[in-house]
This record gives C-alpha cells, sequence and structure tokens, in this order.
C-alpha cells in the first residue's frame, strides 16, 4: 500500500472509497501510510443499500443487477470521485457471509476521473472468515491499482 500511497503524493492525486463489504478497512490501509492525509480527503461505507442510493448509486442499478454487483461497484467508484471531487474512486461490494450456502465474492471498481476509464476485479473468495476475505480485497485492490493505475503511466 506504500508505493500507492507514495505514488498518489507524487502525482498530486486525491483518492476517494466507497466500501461495504469491506467496511472501510481500505480506507484504513491506506491511512496507516505517512502522508495518506495529503490523497485521501473522504471515504465512505455503505454498507447497506439505502446509503449507497443516498451517495448517488441508483436504486434501478440495484434492482437489475443485484448490490453486489460489477455495475453497483462501477456507481461506487463513479459517484465517490464525484461527490468528494477525488482523481480516483474506489467501489467495493460483494458478499463475504460465513454461511457455508452463500458463494462469497467481491466486485472492486477503480474509476480514473482524468480519462474516464473503469478497471474491474470480480473475484469469488474462499475463506471461511470474514476478515480473511477482507484482507484478500485489499490485496485485489493493489493488484489492480499498480496493474492499471501506475502502469499506465509507464
Amino acid at each position: 500500500m506504500e508505493n500507492i500511497v507514495n505514488y498518489l503524493i507524487n502525482e498530486k492525486l486525491l483518492i476517494a472509497t466507497m466500501e461495504s463489504c469491506t467496511g472501510g478497512l481500505l480506507a484504513s490501509c491506506i491511512t496507516d501510510i505517512p502522508g495518506a492525509s495529503n490523497v485521501l480527503k473522504f471515504s465512505a461505507v455503505t454498507y447497506s443499500s439505502q446509503y449507497k442510493i443516498k451517495m448517488g448509486v441508483k436504486e434501478q442499478t440495484i434492482n437489475k443487477y443485484t448490490v453486489y454487483s460489477k455495475e453497483v461497484a462501477e456507481e461506487m467508484a463513479y459517484n465517490i470521485a464525484i461527490y468528494s471531487d477525488s482523481d480516483i474512486g474506489v467501489g467495493i461490494t460483494g458478499q463475504l457471509s460465513t454461511n457455508e450456502d452463500v458463494k462469497k465474492s467481491v466486485n472492486l471498481c477503480i474509476y480514473d476521473k482524468r480519462d474516464g476509464k473503469y478497471y474491474h476485479v470480480f473475484k469469488e473468495l474462499k475463506a471461511n472468515k470474514r476478515y480473511d476475505n477482507k484482507l484478500e480485497v485489499i490485496d485485489l485492490f493493489i493488484n489492480l491499482f499498480n496493474s492499471t493505475i501506475i502502469l499506465k503511466k509507464i
């Protein structure tokens, strides 16, 4: 995470997050890095559909695709970037149930407002502990950010 925060600082970019299933863990990991206050200006935990909608996710999108969908993650990323006037928006939604009968998965989207591009990752999660799945989502974010936002500059 340190290389991401340093990249954002060096490039003078702002990032904002709208997290659901991770409960703010991504924002917490960012703020663990010195200098994060220069790049993270806003973060929202929108665990319920009601608050996703209040933050700009269309109710029709949730009803059509489900609250755990790629489309919802995309709207989360876009809306948090616009709301916070940030260069990068991150939307994370998914299901991390400990119930063996429920498929655990996450949709993560990074929106780059500078060029209007969206970067997505979907992953089925295997761990039986919610926190272990949350940590895997953080790793997914790091890998997606490094392979898209940072590499596209090179």
